[in-house]
């Protein structure tokens, strides 16, 4: 049979594509094993379900008249109001961003590398992954993008991937964008850097600094991307223009088209801030990502010609001024990682957990402070580096049960 449609949340299907042949019992095994009871089939592409079979010697029914094959009707969307996703706290989201992270970096993974063996992408099989991205992202942001930030060197080009789309999710809504723009821009995020599965893995992993001859390799990505996504089935023009012109600068000094100010698109103008954000503060092969903090500071102070603006702006109010994990001092001399943004609040009093003294140079109780709590006197007087005061793993107070994405 055709599966057009498995009849589950795609966040608990064994599977990344919702339209496939089952064409074997190990992949039916799957379905079964994962629970699902239902599934839409495309009579038109396989068989239908197996006629009821006659009981003893009752005589058989003659064979009912064949049907002409066609489309069953297509499930009713499943696609909610954002504005009626309600916002719940970061410890409520941490676990299941988690469980969505994994998935997506593995859907991703078979996306990417599908395209890389010459197969269409098919956009609205990517937008149920947006989808899922989406709502995590709307119930609490700092949730999905914190962990999103947490990649390994093999797995950077899938899991950046997701951390984009996860950003254009967040910075479209601090826009006021509408529903349908919020999704095409996080879709846009998703597919930004496809062109580069035409890129050699030595070039991509590269320790030292590239050639000349590998520079101008790299900078064919955004056309090679274009060109897949041309070749792709309901890709639509901002996924197509943010994956070509991502890397265009305001001030002319981009590529591939040395596209400035206004002749850049508001989408790209989003997807250059992002892209940006979550490379510096990734762990590459040639460097450790920054702190968050940190690279928001020095994305500013970067030339006035690099970003919009205005979107750098709405993009440091979608993630705080001190992102989820950034190791902070607070005026009492305690350190702690910033847990979560206060909605509504100053963006200067996140929540924190404490557990370290610089007073007596020791770890102390893990405590969570709210600093835009009554009666509170504390306050953070500067951003801090781990390795000054030999810290490692401050993740893990952050990061509370939620596993590390695998």
């Amino acid at each position: 049979m055709y599966i057009r449609e498995l009849c589950s949340s795609w966040l608990h299907t064994p599977f990344w594509k919702t339209s496939f042949m089952l064409e074997d019992e190990a992949t039916l095994a799957k379905i079964v094993d994962a629970n699902i009871t239902e599934a839409w089939i495309d009579l038109g592409r396989g068989l239908d379900v197996a006629p009821v079979q006659s009981r003893g010697d009752m005589p058989q029914s003659p064979p009912a008249q064949s049907q002409p094959a066609q489309l069953r009707p297509t499930p009713p969307d499943r696609r909610v109001e954002f504005n009626d996703i309600v916002r719940v706290s970061m410890e409520e989201e941490l676990e299941r961003a988690a469980i969505i992270v994994d998935k997506s970096k593995r859907a991703v993974a078979a996306m990417f590398n599908e395209a890389r063996m010459g197969l269409a992408i098919e956009g609205e099989k990517a937008l149920t992954l947006v989808e899922e991205i989406a709502t995590s992202v709307l119930r609490n942001p700092s949730a999905l993008i914190s962990l999103a930030r947490l990649k390994t060197i093999d797995d950077y080009t899938y899991m950046h991937s997701v951390a984009v789309c996860a950003l254009m999710i967040a910075l479209a809504r601090q826009l006021k964008l509408d529903d349908n723009a919020t999704r095409q821009a996080g879709l846009a995020g998703l597919l930004h850097d496809i062109g580069k599965m035409t890129i050699p893995a030595a070039i991509l992993n590269k320790l030292g600094k590239l050639t000349d001859t590998e520079f101008a390799t790299i900078k064919q990505h955004p056309f090679d991307g274009h060109r897949m996504l041309l070749a792709g089935h309901g890709i639509g023009p901002i996924a197509l223009d943010v994956c070509l012109h991502h890397h265009e600068k305001i001030d002319g000094s981009g590529y591939p088209e040395q596209l400035q100010g206004e002749g850049i698109s508001l989408y790209a103008r989003m997807g250059a801030v992002c892209d940006v954000y979550d490379a510096i503060t990734s762990n590459r092969p040639y460097k450790d990502g920054w702190c968050p903090a940190d690279s928001l500071r020095r994305m500013t102070s970067w030339s006035k010609g690099h970003f919009d603006e205005a979107v750098l702006r709405a993009f440091i109010r979608s993630i705080g001024i001190y992102p989820v994990g950034t190791l902070v001092r607070l005026a009492s001399g305690k350190l702690g990682v910033v847990l979560e943004q206060q909605v509504g609040k100053s963006l200067l009093m996140p929540k924190v957990k404490v557990f370290f003294s610089t007073n007596t140079l020791s770890h102390i109780a893990p405590e969570v402070l709210d600093l835009a709590g009554p009666g509170l006197q504390d306050s953070i007087v500067s951003r801090e580096d781990a390795a000054t005061w030999q810290l490692t793993n401050i993740e893990r107070y952050w990061m509370g049960d939620a596993a590390r994405p695998s």
